[in-house]
């Protein structure tokens, strides 16, 4: 699993809190953020809230939570910040099974990722800015799974002989690009061959 795109240069030191560990800050938990967390209920989601945590290497989970059921059982996902959680429940309930039936005939059962936090610069590469992944605030997504018991993977499907599949895969990247901030699939370049990569970063950008 590797992500993601290298944050723009900038002329001015970033702020510590974002980039080195620090106290947590009390704008965690302000109105915007308990905001979230109503809107998150009414999107149907049922989760828990998290604690705050600060680690090593500018890595943190504030303002967390670990989605329990979104309609949807979904593997290995962990820490999300709560906007990521939000966007990624109405991509599933919204987005997916939408174009699973308009493709397939087929609604999706199961979503496959690669997980969620991850304490790691861009790409794994040493030197890079911290990956939103660091931030709790990203998401890969690796396959899907069909009522009819068909897998679909982003690796073996994204370029397959299956012209509707691959017009599914592409329906779900693309409504990604309207609720995330950066999206990342295999056209972005091979590091995101067997992934989409979503995320609430500095954005928008979408590949």
């Amino acid at each position: 699993m590797v992500s993601c795109v290298p944050r723009r240069e900038q002329t001015t030191r970033p702020p510590a809190p974002r980039h080195s560990p620090a106290p947590v800050q009390a704008g965690y938990d302000s109105a915007a953020h308990r905001q979230c967390l109503a809107q998150l209920t009414t999107d149907g989601a049922r989760y828990n809230v998290l604690p705050d945590r600060v680690f090593g290497g500018g890595c943190s989970a504030l303002g967390t939570v670990q989605l329990t059921d979104i309609g949807m059982p979904t593997s290995n996902l962990g820490a999300m910040t709560c906007p990521l959680a939000d966007a990624f429940t109405r991509w599933t309930r919204d987005a997916t099974q939408k174009a699973a039936v308009a493709w397939l005939s087929s609604p999706v059962v199961r979503i496959e990722s690669f997980g969620t936090y991850s304490c790691r610069p861009v790409n794994n590469v040493a030197g890079n800015h911290l990956s939103e992944h660091g931030l709790s605030d990203a998401v890969d997504i690796s396959g899907f799974v069909l009522a009819n018991g068909r897998r679909i993977t982003v690796l073996g499907d994204w370029n397959g002989a299956d012209e509707y599949v691959r017009n599914f895969l592409r329906a779900v990247h693309d409504a990604g690009c309207r609720r995330f901030h950066v999206v990342l699939g295999p056209d972005a370049n091979t590091l995101h061959r067997n992934h989409l990569h979503f995320d609430m970063g500095p954005g928008p950008y979408c590949r």
